[in-house]
């Protein structure tokens, strides 16, 4: 059994932003998958959105806002 974590705000805000700035830099949507793996990131496509979850334990993080992968598919 896993122990309850609580959400902060200011960490999901700066792993947000980080996630939207190594999307910047990536050359497709692989790479991009590649570089936030590297971080212990991972983005999932549900039916609710683009979600990012942590690696290797899947713990939802929070949504992407629908923008920046209109472009793009993951």
């Amino acid at each position: 059994m896993s122990a309850p974590l609580k959400k902060d705000p200011f960490i999901i805000a700066q792993v947000m932003e980080l996630v939207m700035r190594e999307r910047e830099h990536a050359l497709s949507p692989r790479e991009w998958q590649h570089r936030l793996a590297g971080y212990g990131y991972a983005v999932r496509e549900t039916d609710q959105g683009h979600i990012v979850e942590t690696l290797p334990h899947h713990i939802e993080i929070g949504v992407l806002p629908a923008e920046p992968m209109a472009s793009q598919q993951v």
